[in-house]
């Protein structure tokens, strides 16, 4: 992946994102520098948190990337799926009710959220709910469309 721009981030941006993610995920984050990184072909933009991608914008929206979650792991915003379901959300398949064990009962349909599994509570994905969480549990559909997903070019990316 080829950068195209690089630069620290104002004040005001820094603190949208504090916001965005203390609200949305119960996430405090308590960072010295946070440095935006535009991409070429891909249609995140990381920022550097202490010079880690632990935040991507989706669509102008700051969230946590797969590696920030299992670095700051959320309170709220999140799914989890059971270890049948795994390897397809590893591998970046959309997220199926079946596979879902709970589901944060705060999250409506559009929200961003991150899909963990239940065995360790490790972050495997980062997707969009296409229904709220308290229809996510139940025997079939797609619930989540899935975002980001651990060893995707973007988990992979680095400085």
């Amino acid at each position: 992946m080829e950068i195209s721009s690089r630069h620290h981030l104002r004040s005001d941006a820094v603190a949208e994102i504090e916001d965005a993610l203390s609200e949305g995920l119960g996430v405090e984050l308590d960072a010295d520098t946070y440095e935006l990184v535009e991409l070429e072909d891909t249609e995140f933009d990381v920022v550097l948190v202490d010079g880690d991608p632990d935040v991507l914008y989706y669509d102008g929206e700051p969230f946590l990337s797969v590696r920030g979650a299992n670095a700051h792991p959320p309170e709220e915003g999140v799914v989890t799926v059971d270890a049948g379901a795994v390897s397809f959300v590893s591998n970046g398949a959309d997220v199926m009710r079946p596979g879902i064990t709970e589901a944060d009962g705060t999250i409506e349909e559009g929200d961003l959220v991150v899909i963990v599994e239940e065995s360790h509570g490790k972050a495997l994905a980062v997707g969009r709910a296409l229904v709220a969480g308290e229809e996510m549990v139940g025997e079939s559909g797609k619930v989540i469309e899935s975002l980001h997903h651990v060893g995707d070019d973007v988990y992979e990316f680095s400085v």
